[in-house]
């Protein structure tokens, strides 16, 4: 076999894992549609530490941090695992934090995009056509010469912090009582620690493995015309489709979706910050936890920004909820996509002294 029919075969395995993975969290208590949203998540666990206060949407959640630590332990099987940083920290910290303001515009990221179009979500197609609109505004300031610059190797033990950060997070959070637990709404909605941990760490590994992204996909197939990067994603949709219409929860339309709403225009806009974010961030929030487990420092302060991006947007009304977007949350969503324009802008090469 060899090595690129070995590294197809990867890609098929790893959506067959992704897909099981989604199906078994879906099965076990997580909120419907929503089996592994990282930016759901990331909020969940925000609210968890107190960083935002709306007690519906708090609980540490096990899949983040198992995420984190799957691509640690691949990494280091596959010796990839490579400490760098310095790459623009503070432009990708701002850049996460505006792609996170997108995500709970919309109210999922990529990833749950793609779960909620395989339950039938109308809304979630909807929001496709912005995601990929902003991939492809994205490429086109790739084309002109968008960089943040180029990372550093730094010290190994740099690389760690994150992911031991979040271990020492998760055994926090199973011994002690610290943290925030909803007792109603998404975040009392939960599949059993071990389970989730395992799927995280599962879903971690797979992503390192087979770099996927949901953004890097598409970015791939225009710029270098190469579509296998959107292998994974297939596998993971169709696989969990066949589940939701098999169990009956297959839903083909706008209204009555979970934690969803049916606003069309802002659902694109919110999608097009993330596609045209992440493209210059070089992945999709997935894609971040996946990099700072594999130890750049760059998306562990991305993924830091993610972070407070979440408590800022729940903290101050932003983010938007079954009954539709909030008046702050239209007025930042532009103002989001003003500012990706001008931190493209601003890091053209052909601009850089």
């Amino acid at each position: 076999m060899n090595s690129l029919t070995k590294e197809r075969l990867v890609l098929v395995i790893s959506g067959l894992v992704a897909a099981a993975v989604a199906i078994m969290l879906a099965s076990n208590g997580n909120p419907g549609n929503m089996a592994i949203c990282i930016a759901c998540f990331i909020r969940d666990s925000a609210g968890a530490m107190k960083l935002q206060t709306n007690e519906t949407v708090q609980y540490l959640r096990p899949e983040i941090i198992g995420i984190i630590v799957g691509a640690c332990i691949m990494a280091f099987i596959g010796k990839e695992f490579k400490a760098t940083a310095g790459s623009s920290p503070f432009t990708r910290f701002a850049l996460g934090f505006i792609v996170m303001i997108g995500c709970l515009i919309f109210l999922g990221c990529p990833l749950r995009m793609v779960l909620r179009m395989a339950a039938g979500d109308l809304n979630a197609w909807v929001a496709l056509v912005g995601f990929a609109a902003g991939i492809l505004t994205g490429v086109i300031f790739l084309k002109k010469g968008f960089s943040l610059g180029r990372a550093e190797a730094v010290a190994k033990g740099e690389g760690l912090i994150l992911p031991l950060v979040v271990i020492a997070l998760f055994v926090l959070s199973v011994t002690t009582t610290v943290f925030a637990v909803s007792q109603s709404g998404p975040g009392s909605m939960h599949a059993p620690v071990i389970l989730s941990l395992i799927g995280g760490i599962a879903f971690g590994m797979l992503a390192q493995r087979s770099r996927l992204c949901f953004a890097g996909g598409l970015r791939d197939l225009v710029l270098v015309r190469d579509g296998w990067g959107l292998v994974v994603i297939g596998i993971l949709f169709a696989g969990v489709l066949i589940y939701n219409v098999a169990s009956g929860s297959f839903n083909l339309s706008f209204a009555d979706q979970p934690i969803a709403h049916t606003e069309a225009l802002w659902n694109i806009l919110g999608m097009y910050i993330v596609g045209f974010g992440a493209t210059l961030l070089g992945g999709c929030p997935l894609r971040q936890l996946v990099l700072a487990g594999s130890g750049s420092g760059d998306s562990a302060v991305t993924f830091v920004g993610l972070l407070v991006g979440a408590a800022f947007a729940h903290n101050f009304g932003l983010a938007s909820s079954a009954n539709g977007t909030t008046e702050a949350g239209q007025i930042a969503t532009i103002v989001c996509i003003v500012l990706l324009f001008v931190i493209a802008a601003v890091n053209l090469k052909r601009g850089r002294a």
